[in-house]
Parts: C-alpha cells; sequence; structure tokens
C-alpha cells in the first residue's frame, strides 16, 4: 500500500536511468529503489539504497520514466524536499541525496545530521 503523502522528493533523470538500467540488469521489473534513513554513520543519520520488490504498509512511491523510488514512512520527514540522483566517478555510479534536511554531512556524503535535531 501506498501512502497518501504529496510527494515532495525529487528524482533526477540520471537517477531514474540508472534504477531502469539496475532493474533492466536484474530481470525483474517489479524492482523498486528503496531509500532508507536509518541511525549510523559518522554524522549521526545514513542514507541507505536497496533493490526491493516489496511495497510496505506506509510507503511512498515515485515513479519517473518507469522506474521507481520508494521510502518508507519513518525516512520520508528526514528526506522531503530532497533530490534523489546519480554521480558517475572514476569509482563507479553511486546515488546520492541533495538534501535541504542536513545541517551537516561527512566527507563521503553517505552520512548527515539533520538541521532539526
Amino acid at each position: 500500500m501506498t501512502a497518501n503523502l504529496p510527494i515532495q522528493i525529487q528524482m533526477s533523470d540520471g537517477a531514474a536511468a540508472r534504477v531502469a538500467r539496475l532493474v533492466a540488469a536484474e530481470g525483474n521489473p517489479a524492482l523498486k529503489l528503496r531509500v532508507l534513513v536509518q541511525g549510523g554513520g559518522c554524522s549521526g543519520l545514513q542514507y541507505k539504497f536497496s533493490l526491493d520488490a516489496a511495497s510496505r504498509e506506509g510507503d511512498t512511491t515515485l515513479v519517473k520514466d518507469g522506474a521507481a523510488l520508494v521510502i518508507d514512512a519513518l525516512s520520508y520527514p528526514f528526506l522531503e524536499g530532497a533530490e534523489i540522483d546519480c554521480e558517475q566517478s572514476l569509482q563507479g555510479a553511486q546515488f546520492v541525496v541533495r538534501n535541504p534536511n542536513a545541517e551537516a554531512t561527512c566527507g563521503c556524503g553517505t552520512s548527515f545530521s539533520p538541521a532539526n535535531c
């Protein structure tokens, strides 16, 4: 079941294209990119990304160009207003979050401290 929250999170064209490529490589069109915020990392909270075929009660789903992104109800407030993007570097491609709610981030970009903490 999908929550009825207004979707205030953006997925870039690059992130949508990367999700579509990953889903195609896995051969399972039911897969979605799950973005999760959980405690940990050097700044207090960290982002986790995984491919997930299941939708859970309270999930918010964003679909762009056929690629789906899923966020659980506990993570949603930390990501409201954020953009999920994909960056390419010499180390490969990785999903990144441009989060206006982050007061501080770590050097690796996967950990943050929320402004309202």
